[in-house]
């Protein structure tokens, strides 16, 4: 299955390693390092202001979905899969 992170960018949600909200990566040093040192990765899909990271192997993204939205929508995913 895939959700949709902004733009018109499908992620493949077997591959979401983590969703994180803006504030946490705005205020953690770790993370903040983090992103510097895999800036070849990231892949910005907000125009402006980002509302979560999407961290998925291979890539990193600025999203302007907020991550209990998309975290929604994995959950919503999770449960029609079950229906099946």
């Amino acid at each position: 299955m895939y959700v949709h992170a902004g733009e018109d960018m499908m992620i493949r949600s077997n591959e979401i390693i983590a969703i994180l909200e803006r504030e946490t990566v705005e205020y953690s040093q770790e993370i903040q390092k983090f992103l510097q040192h895999k800036e070849d990765l990231i892949i910005n899909l907000s125009n402006g202001d980002f509302k979560s990271l999407i961290i998925t192997q291979p890539h990193i993204y600025f999203s302007p979905i907020a991550s209990s939205t998309l975290k929604k929508r994995l959950l919503d995913m999770k449960d029609h899969e079950l229906m099946i």
